[in-house]
């Protein structure tokens, strides 16, 4: 079942690889089949050059394994997470890339500062809480997810308009229309954190960068020309 979604998946895991987002086993995309309420995700610490379709894991919205003899992804819990909160998205992406990593581990948002962050995130990406020590030790992978939500929903945009967060002390997630999006989307996010530490250093104070983001009409400009109802980027 499921043949077209398992090869959109491994073709968007083999991207991670292929973009520089990833190294060793370390990443993981799903994507999501709506009607049968199934979601297919990479198999857990499986390196990306032995990768074939059939290793693909096809689990139910509970975690249940419906098809697949590998066990999927340990952040498979994080991934229904997404899923369940936000009905839109159908595809979902992690990384540990160096940039995006690196604000996670400082727990500091990704501010807009300028046009290229724009063009894919509407405002700030934002850092989610610390788990507690009761939601580490109790369905971890589970309220890593509910954290996510938890700070999209705080943040007050469509999940689509800032489809990244930064997971506290760990690395990014991110998601999108479908599977090869949402790595499309962990790769923007990926090049504008790199940018904001450049900016950041050309400006020989980290704190002097960030208190002035992008004017919020240029923002505005940039987001919803590619997003929206009177979108007129790209072709029709």
């Amino acid at each position: 079942m499921l043949e077209n979604l398992k090869n959109e998946v491994l073709k968007a895991n083999l991207l991670l690889a292929e973009y520089g987002l990833v190294i060793l086993t370390w990443g993981n995309v799903s994507g999501i089949d709506r009607e049968k309420g199934l979601v297919v995700i990479k198999p857990s610490g499986v390196e990306y050059s032995e990768l074939k379709p059939e290793d693909m894991v096809v689990v139910d919205l509970d975690g249940n394994v419906v098809e697949g003899n590998l066990r999927p992804s340990s952040d498979t819990p994080t991934h229904l997470e997404l899923y369940k909160a936000f009905p839109d998205i159908g595809g979902v992406a992690h990384a540990h890339s160096t940039y995006a990593t690196a604000f996670s581990q400082v727990r500091e948002k990704i501010l807009p500062l300028g046009t290229t962050h724009a063009d894919c995130f509407y405002g700030a990406v934002p850092v989610t809480r610390r788990l507690t020590d009761e939601e580490i030790k109790d369905e971890y992978e589970k309220n890593t997810g509910k954290v996510i939500v938890e700070a999209i929903r705080k943040k007050g945009t469509d999940p689509l308009d800032c489809p990244a967060a930064l997971v506290a002390m760990h690395a990014p997630f991110t998601w999108g229309e479908n599977p090869k999006k949402a790595v499309e989307n962990a790769l923007v996010l990926e090049k504008i954190a790199e940018m904001n530490v450049i900016s950041s250093e050309i400006s020989e104070n980290i704190r002097t960068v960030p208190q002035f983001p992008m004017d919020q009409t240029l923002l505005e400009k940039h987001f919803f020309r590619k997003h929206g109802k009177n979108a007129y980027y790209g072709q029709k």
